[in-house]
Parts: C-alpha cells; structure tokens; sequence
C-alpha cells in the first residue's frame, strides 16, 4: 500500500471523469456569470468609455487622494493604538491580581460582543454633544469616533491574539527567568510578550488588515474617508443621464484590495526578516583533535579531576 492511500481512498476512473465534468460545469457557470454581468453592465451603457473617462479629470483624482490619505491617516492611528490597548488587554488579562483580571476580561468580551458599526455611532453621538466642551472642531468629531471605535474593537480581539501567543510560550521558559532571579515584569516584556509576538504575527497582521478595511465604516458618519468620497463622487457625477457607481466601486475596490495586499506584503517581509535575524551566539570553533594519553593529563590537570579525587 503507498503513503498516499493511507490518508484518502485514490479515486477511481469513474470518479476521476465525474470531478473533471463538475470542475468543467463549474467553470463554465462562473464564466456564464461574468459574460452575463458584462451585458447587463454595457446594456446600461456603464462600459462606455465616457463613463470611463472620469478619472481622467483632476478633481477625481484628487478626490481619490484625499479620501486615500484620509483612510491612512485614520488607520495608522488606529492600528498603533490599537496594538497598545492589545497588550495591556493581554497582561491584565494574565494578571494574578483578580480584580485586574476580571476588569480585563469584561472589557474584551464587551467590545468583542457590541457590533462595530453600534461602537463608532455611540462614540460619534457621544463626541458630537460634547464637541464644544472637548474643542472638537470641523471633522475631528468623526475622526476620534471612527478611531476610537475601531481601537476598542480591535485591541479587544489583538489581546485575545497575544494572550494566546504568550501562553503558547514553554512553562520551561518562565520558569528558567525565574530561576534567573527576573521579576514579573522583566520575564513579560523580555521573554514572554516578544516570543508570543513573532508566533502570532501573522494573525496580527491579519486583524491589522481588518482594521484597514473597517476603516470604510466612517461613511456611516459622514467621515470623508475613501468609501464615503466614492459614494459621493458616484451620485453626483452624471454621464449620459447615468450614474457612475460601477467605475467607482471598480476602482474603489481595487484601491483597498492593494492597500491591503501591500500591508500583507509588509508584514510577510517582517517576518522573514525575523527568521534570518542572528542570535549573536556564535558557534565555537573546533580546536585540534587530542590523543587518549593527552586527554588523561589534561584531566589531571583539572582542579577536582582525578588525580585530585586520589589524593
């Protein structure tokens, strides 16, 4: 019997030929799909060129920028924030001290629980009654709730990611700082939280990539982010009595999914670069090989060797 039929009985050719008709089926009905999408699409006249051709304009384009750098700008801050309140999450979370423990484990579960969507809507109420008190101008309103929202959130589920990887850490390690005479704080920030980051960093780049893509809720707050631009860009531009939403969402879509395959490339560099970064123990060189007799002074030689032993 081979090692391959061990794990999955090997279909036979009457299997063989009934997945190649479904694979066929299949694809045919996905490209069925799209011709029937392109139809529908150039019978409403959203394949033109003229519809196209709007982003030949400066204004479009300038309007895309801003709502990019809008959309960075609100997830740079969000992801630095939301990484911190991450790791004091986790560490509160592990604390021994119960009533650190429990406040934790409530404010996880909460935020983790309440949709998104309901978290940015209450802080931007909450901001908008007390705007003037808080000197809160213009756009900040939206702004620090789409931030704040989106810190809450995801720190929440960041924590539940770094707990996990700090309690993957060997009990032998913790155990060892310990032994080292190593406080609770020096065994967390020098053994503990660095080895559970670098195992955990492809989940965390990956709610980081969340983070980037929920940052489209702010249209919901009429924050001018990239998706709330698109929208308004798509109503208000009119070609041959038509809206524009389908070369907007195109080319909106394709925008987010390069910022995030960018920030996937990011964080696949990092963590190769971490694989190859060196310890500083060097490996010791081997010396010239010694005869039996010669090794048996050497010993002797030795404090508490075998001669000593005799003596």
């Amino acid at each position: 019997m081979s090692g391959a039929s061990v794990l999955y009985d090997v279909p036979g050719q009457k299997a063989k030929a009934r997945n190649r008709l479904y694979s066929v089926l299949g694809s045919l009905a996905v490209l069925g799909l799209i011709a029937f999408a392109f139809l529908r699409l150039n019978s409403r006249g959203q394949l033109e060129p003229e519809v196209w051709n709007i982003f030949n304009n400066a204004g479009v384009r300038t309007g895309i920028r801003d709502g990019v750098l809008t959309t960075l700008q609100v997830f740079a801050v969000a992801a630095l924030l939301s990484l911190a309140l991450g790791v004091l999450l986790a560490v509160a979370r592990l604390s021994e001290h119960k009533p650190v423990s429990w406040l934790a484990t409530g404010f996880i579960e909460l935020f983790r629980a309440v949709p998104l969507l309901i978290t940015i809507y209450a802080v931007w109420v909450t901001l908008l009654a007390n705007r003037e008190s808080l000197g809160l101008a213009g756009s900040q309103p939206q702004f620090w709730a789409l931030v704040i929202g989106l810190t809450v959130y995801n720190g929440a589920v960041q924590a539940e990611v770094l707990r996990a990887g700090i309690n993957s850490v060997p009990t032998g390690q913790r155990e060892a700082a310990y032994a080292l005479g190593m406080s609770k704080t020096q065994v967390m920030t020098t053994v503990l939280i660095p080895q559970a980051v670098r195992a955990m960093l492809p989940t965390i780049i990956s709610q980081l990539v969340v983070t980037l893509k929920d940052t489209s809720l702010g249209y919901i707050i009429t924050f001018e982010e990239l998706l709330f631009t698109a929208r308004q860009m798509s109503t208000n531009i009119i070609v041959n009595g038509n809206d524009t939403y389908v070369p907007v969402i195109i080319v909106t879509g394709s925008i987010y999914v390069g910022m995030c395959l960018a920030l996937s490339s990011l964080a696949n560099w990092i963590e190769r670069r971490g694989r190859r970064t060196r310890t500083g123990i060097e490996v010791a060189s081997a010396g010239e090989p010694v005869a039996a007799a010669d090794a048996m002074e050497v010993a002797d030689a030795v404090p508490g060797g075998p001669a000593a032993k005799q003596e």
